[in-house]
């Protein structure tokens, strides 16, 4: 696509990544997509989180390009990419830019604000467990509107209930979790459409309360390590992961027929402008 008809702030860099004149500061983990992209493939965190995107979004597809803000390192955006949808990665950090540029995406090293594209000229955003990470999300939601084309599509995840709330959310920047009926209204009140919503990862709000709130109440949970967090997302036994599959597939199937999932630990929405 011609990036250079959105904005006038861009340019091609020799390595083929488009950048901005300056990039701010964002509120992320300065090593967090190193860690990510050793964690990603093979945990089922990640790959339900990609199956159950590419399902909602086929059942309310873009009439354009997504751009997936806070790529991180593309990992999303490949997924939708390899399931027919046209991309690009909006990622501030260079090395998770670098890394999506590895997996032969079209990736902008930027954040929103620097990019500084044309009202009304996106198709469709994609914000993957990102919105946590902006201090003023209402702020920002209703900046993403004023870039949507008339009918432009809002892909959206966020983790669920700040009674979650653990030492792995302040480590990785988060300012809070979301409850899904009051994300609704807030998108509602900025002027959103919504298409559809829903919880998922149903059955992970018990664990996440067991094995992270409670003991980063009580102190016994402290930084995380890359080894604790691989263990989490790649169980080990293939037996949990079978069962864990099989659970999976039938929210896969939920989604699919665009069923309300009433609890999760988190929060999907689809909406328009």
């Amino acid at each position: 696509m011609n990036i250079e008809k959105l904005t006038k702030n861009l340019t091609l860099s020799t390595d083929g990544i488009w950048v901005s004149q300056k990039t701010s500061k964002v509120d992320f983990p300065e090593d967090g997509h190193k860690e990510c992209y050793q964690v990603e493939s093979g945990s089922f965190w990640f790959e339900h989180r990609n199956n159950s995107l590419v399902t909602a979004i086929k059942n309310f597809p873009p009439s354009g390009e997504v751009f997936d803000i806070g790529a991180g390192n593309g990992y999303v955006t490949q997924a939708l990419e390899k399931n027919g949808f046209n991309t690009v990665a909006l990622e501030p950090g260079i090395v998770g830019a670098r890394n999506a540029k590895n997996k032969g995406l079209t990736v902008i090293c930027s954040t929103l604000e620097d990019a500084n594209f044309f009202p009304n000229s996106i198709s469709a955003v994609g914000l993957f467990d990102v919105l946590e990470h902006i201090k003023d999300d209402t702020k920002f939601l209703a900046q993403l509107k004023d870039l949507l084309k008339p009918e432009g599509k809002l892909y959206l995840t966020v983790p669920a209930y700040n009674i979650l709330w653990s030492v792995e959310d302040e480590i990785t920047g988060h300012y809070r979790r979301y409850n899904l009926r009051n994300l609704v209204v807030q998108l509602k009140a900025i002027g959103y459409k919504i298409d559809y919503s829903t919880y998922f990862f149903s059955f992970l709000p018990i664990p996440i309360f067991l094995l992270r709130t409670i003991p980063s109440k009580l102190g016994w949970r402290q930084e995380g390590n890359l080894e604790t967090t691989e263990k989490e997302h790649k169980p080990s036994l293939g037996v949990i992961r079978s069962l864990l599959d099989s659970y999976l597939s039938l929210e896969l199937k939920l989604i699919n027929g665009q069923k309300y999932i009433p609890i999760g630990g988190s929060c999907l929405v689809i909406a328009k402008k």
